[in-house]
């Protein structure tokens, strides 16, 4: 029998567990591979190249990105208790967000990363980035210490935003 993997709904802005610092993960687990797997598939499903756990309501410093969707296996990236711990250049470029759903806006990132974690057995790595891989790393980060990318954006940009959100909250389109 075929096992089948549950589809998390994705938390939208303002759910307060985006906007908080995630705790970190301990247990490396089964549960955790399940997990893992999960987020993949409620990622792939919602079209995202990018899910951390605070996104479907779990505070867990856990993220998985696949900038290739679906194209190589071996693409898939699995984050655990992430951190950048290098940075070089700037790039200027559009993002969006499986919590921010409709909502495009360029962001500054940095060019080139290199970020630290652990894998879903626990085992410490540190892993290059550059361009979308690098904005992707950013962007997840960001979701576990509980920042959106549209704090990024200038105020008069974010409360635009924002009052836009809330209108669609207001007609039920959010």
């Amino acid at each position: 029998m075929a096992k089948t993997t549950k589809i998390h709904e994705i938390v939208k802005y303002p759910e307060p567990v985006l906007s908080i610092p995630a705790r970190p993960v301990t247990a490396f687990d089964e549960d955790l591979k399940t997990l893992v797997e999960e987020m993949f598939e409620s990622m792939y499903a919602a079209h995202g190249i990018g899910l951390a756990a605070p996104q479907i309501g779990l505070s867990k410093r856990l993220t998985v990105i696949d900038v290739n969707f679906k194209k190589d296996p071996a693409d898939q990236l699995v984050l655990v208790n992430p951190q950048i711990i290098e940075r070089e250049g700037k790039q200027f470029e559009e993002e969006g967000c499986l919590s921010l759903p409709e909502i495009r806006e360029k962001v500054n990132r940095a060019a080139k990363v290199k970020v630290r974690a652990q894998n879903v057995k626990g085992e410490w790595f540190e892993m290059e980035g550059e361009e979308l891989l690098a904005r992707a790393f950013q962007h997840e980060i960001d979701h576990l210490d509980g920042v959106l990318f549209i704090d990024r954006l200038s105020r008069l940009k974010r409360d635009l935003l924002i009052r836009k959100i809330k209108k669609m909250q207001k007609n039920g389109e959010w």
